[in-house]
C-alpha cells in the first residue's frame, strides 16, 4: 500500500491494527474520538474486537484485564480521560503488563477546551497515578511519525512489560497528512506464556501464572520497585530518541521543543537562518527517557548563550531542560496555554530578546 491522505486520529487507529493489535476499549472525548468512531468500524472487519466502555474508568481496567490474559490492547483519550485511567495505569504499570495509551491533548487544568495542548507532559512523564512508576512516552511531531510510533510502541510495551504511551497534542489528531504503514513495523505478539494469566498451567511450568501489583510483605514491595527501577534505567540507557537541527552552525540560542510546535520552531529557525542568526533545536521524540545528554552536549558550544524551552504549555519542560543543561547557561521558557499556537514571529521575536539581553 503506498501514501495515503489521512486524517491524524483515523490513521492512529489503523497504524495500531496494521501493528498487530485487534483489541480496543475507548470512550468519547474531544479532539481524539475519531479514532474511536474509525476503529468501531475498522475492527470488526478485521476479526478485532472494539468496546466502548461506560466510563474512562472502566476503560482503564478493560485494558488492564486484556493485557494481564496476554492480549495485544489499547486506548485513546484526552488529558481529562487520561486523568480517569490513571489509577488503572498504575495497577497495570505496577503489575508489569503491556499496553498502549495514546493522549491527544487539549487544554486544561479542569475541563479547560478542546483546542491543541501540551498541558499533560508532567502527567505522562511523571506518572499521573500513585506510586514509583513510570510509562515510556513516544511524541510524534506528523501524522506519519504518530503512525511509525503506535507501530513501535506494542513491541516495546512488550519488551519491557509496561504502559507506553503517544504523547499527541491536538493537532496531530486533527490535520491531515499523507502516510504509510511500514510492513516492517508489523509485528506479532509476543510469547506471553512465562507471565500472562491464561487459567492454565503453561508449556515451561507446571505453576499458574498470577499477574498482580498487591504486595503487602514490606521486603516484596521493595524488592519488586527495585525491579521496576532497573527496567527504568534500562529504558533511559536503551531507548532516547531525539531528532537535532542545525546543530551544525555556531548557534547563540538551543531551542529544546517537542511536537507540533518544533515544527513551528523549525520554520522559525530557517527564517533567522536566511537573516544570519543562527539557532539550534533538540527536538525529543521520547520525553521518557529525556534526552539529556544531548542537550548537555548542545549547550557544551561556546556559541550558544541560552537554552530555550518552548512549548504549548507553562513550562512543563523546562525542569528536564534544566536538569539536562547543567547550569552550562541560562534556561528560559516561552509558550502558550489557551488553545492558540504561537507563530514562528513570535518565537523569533522571543528567542533575539533573550539572545540580546545575555550579550
Amino acid at each position: 500500500m503506498g501514501r495515503i491522505l489521512m486524517k491524524g486520529n483515523e490513521a492512529i487507529g489503523e497504524a495500531a491494527i496494521r501493528a498487530g493489535c485487534l483489541n480496543y476499549f475507548a470512550y468519547p472525548i474531544t479532539p481524539q474520538s475519531e479514532i474511536a468512531e474509525y476503529l468501531s468500524w475498522r475492527m470488526p472487519e478485521v476479526g478485532g474486537v472494539f468496546l466502548q466502555g461506560e466510563s474512562e474508568v472502566a476503560v482503564g481496567y478493560m485494558v488492564f484485564g486484556a493485557a494481564g490474559c496476554g492480549a495485544r490492547v489499547f486506548t485513546t483519550s484526552s488529558s481529562p480521560g487520561i486523568s480517569l485511567m490513571s489509577e488503572a495505569i498504575s495497577y497495570i504499570a505496577g503489575a508489569q503488563c503491556p499496553a498502549v495509551f495514546v493522549n491527544i491533548m487539549r487544554g486544561g487544568p479542569g475541563l479547560g477546551g478542546i483546542l491543541p495542548s501540551q498541558a499533560d507532559y508532567f502527567q505522562a512523564t511523571k506518572g499521573g497515578g500513585h506510586g514509583d512508576y513510570r510509562l515510556l512516552v513516544m511524541a510524534p511531531a506528523g501524522v506519519q511519525e504518530a503512525v511509525e510510533m503506535v507501530m513501535k510502541a506494542f513491541p516495546l510495551a512488550e519488551k519491557y512489560r509496561n504502559p507506553v504511551m503517544i504523547l499527541g497534542d491536538g493537532l496531530i489528531g486533527q490535520m491531515m497528512e499523507p502516510v504509510e504503514f511500514p510492513d516492517e513495523l508489523k509485528s506479532e505478539p509476543s510469547n506471553k506464556d512465562d507471565w500472562a494469566t491464561n487459567g492454565m498451567e503453561t508449556r515451561k511450568s507446571s505453576r499458574r501464572n498470577l499477574v498482580k501489583s498487591l504486595f503487602l510483605d514490606s521486603e516484596q514491595l521493595e524488592a519488586h520497585n527495585r525491579v521496576l527501577k532497573a527496567k527504568y534505567d534500562r529504558m533511559r540507557r536503551e531507548e532516547v530518541r531525539y531528532e537535532s537541527y542545525n546543530l551544525d552552525a555556531d548557534y547563540k540560542a538551543l531551542i529544546v521543543s517537542y511536537g507540533t510546535m518544533s515544527r513551528v520552531c523549525r520554520t522559525a529557525i530557517d527564517i533567522l537562518k536566511a537573516e544570519g542568526f543562527e539557532v539550534g533545536m533538540v527536538r525529543p521524540q521520547t520525553l521518557f527517557p529525556f534526552p539529556e545528554r544531548a542537550i548537555e552536549e548542545a549547550v557544551r558550544r561556546k556559541s550558544c548563550k541560552v537554552a530555550v524551552s518552548i512549548e504549548m504549555s507553562m513550562g512543563q519542560m523546562v525542569e528536564d531542560v534544566e536538569r539536562s543543561v547543567r547550569g552550562r547557561c541560562p534556561v528560559e521558557w516561552f509558550g502558550k496555554a489557551g488553545g492558540d499556537v504561537p507563530i514562528p514571529e513570535e518565537i523569533i521575536d522571543v528567542i533575539k530578546s533573550f539572545v540580546k539581553e545575555l550579550i
